[in-house]
């Protein structure tokens, strides 16, 4: 699929993301534009399940999409988890990759089938775990 910057997403950005839905042994994956701005492709895939380190690797002046396979417990003690879909473009990242990640989002977005929840980060707080959870919680109702 193509955004309207003109961006496509790689072919193994579907392969791990369905990597990520059947193994459950993949925690996240993070996404990001190639060198050129011409392609989305895979920048990390992880099997540790700490969400620290998850926040760890957004990167302060740089922008990325990650899709990670958020656990969590609901009142009654029942296990659930959704796949998060997160686009992180901080304050601090030029412009211009501002403006080519957020027009380059449905690119990729749109060929992730099983995403139960989108987040949408500017800043640490708005991807914190307990503001994650929150937003998850409210899509388990």
């Amino acid at each position: 699929m193509t955004a309207s910057s003109g961006v496509t997403s790689a072919p193994e950005c579907l392969e791990k993301f369905a990597q990520l839905k059947m193994s459950k042994s993949l925690k996240y994956i993070l996404f990001k534009l190639n060198d050129t701005r011409t392609q989305i492709v895979v920048d990390k895939t992880s099997e540790n399940p700490d969400y620290d380190e998850f926040l760890d690797n957004l990167p302060g002046d740089g922008c990325k999409w990650a899709v990670y396979d958020f656990h969590y417990t609901l009142e009654d003690g029942s296990q659930r988890n959704k796949l998060c879909f997160f686009s992180w473009s901080p304050d601090n990242a030029p412009i211009r990759a501002k403006m080519v990640h957020a027009s380059s989002k449905d690119a990729l977005r749109r060929s992730l089938d099983g995403i139960g929840v989108e987040i949408q980060g500017t800043d640490p707080t708005e991807v914190a775990y307990e503001t994650v959870l929150d937003r998850v919680k409210r899509f388990s109702r």
